[in-house]
């Protein structure tokens, strides 16, 4: 496989929508099944077709340019690996590559927060406990694994919504472009799978 051209903050419209500069839109279900038998001309012209929107979602995550190409090049490396994996019948060939990238953001984030208080533990090991502090981060951390095992109740479908507007911090309208929906039927996606978190959570309306 040729190395993959990088995608840098200085490229115009970084988020920009795929197929910008030629006016097209590629058929990415072909294009990741002929890259799922390594063809690489395919995976080529998938990579110039959503690039701009992996690193768009990359930034929104690690919000450090450098970062986000590094995270940009690795989940294209994850998409070649694994390109042979996508089902059409799951979703869309885009809520699947953006939630590659997503995973490998939020790796690079944790990575980089674990990297910190590694840096940071010998400096706070001769203070006090804070247990008010400690209560809180524990706290945190259990609604952390709460929402997680609450968005696990809900539908793939609104599972790829939720993740992309409220994970992604795309709006309504780029979540609906980006599976292939109307924006009508992409709010009640969200706004059905809000509910329904809110439920598992026991959250009061």
């Amino acid at each position: 496989m040729e190395h993959l051209r990088p995608v840098s903050s200085g490229d115009p419209s970084p988020d920009g929508p795929p197929g910008a500069d030629t006016g097209l839109t590629p058929d990415l279900a072909d294009l990741l099944r002929r890259s799922g038998r390594a063809d690489e001309a395919a995976f080529a012209e998938l990579y110039d077709a959503t690039s701009r929107r992996v690193y768009g979602m990359a930034l929104r995550v690690v919000r450090d340019p450098a970062q986000a190409e590094e995270v940009t090049q690795e989940a294209f490396l994850e998409i070649w690996r694994t390109a042979g994996r996508f089902d059409a019948g799951k979703g869309s060939p885009y809520s699947w590559i953006l939630t590659i990238t997503h995973r490998k953001a939020v790796d690079r984030v944790r990575s980089a927060e674990a990297s910190t208080r590694r840096d940071t533990t010998y400096h706070q090991s001769d203070q006090p406990s804070d247990h008010d502090t400690t209560a809180e981060a524990v706290h945190a951390s259990l609604e952390a694994h709460r929402v997680r095992g609450a968005l696990k109740t809900l539908t793939e479908v609104q599972q790829e919504a939720i993740s992309l507007a409220y994970f992604g911090g795309y709006t309504h309208t780029e979540v609906a472009t980006m599976l292939d929906l109307p924006v009508g039927t992409a709010k009640t996606r969200i706004r059905d799978g809000l509910i329904r978190l809110r439920d598992a959570l026991g959250v009061g309306a």
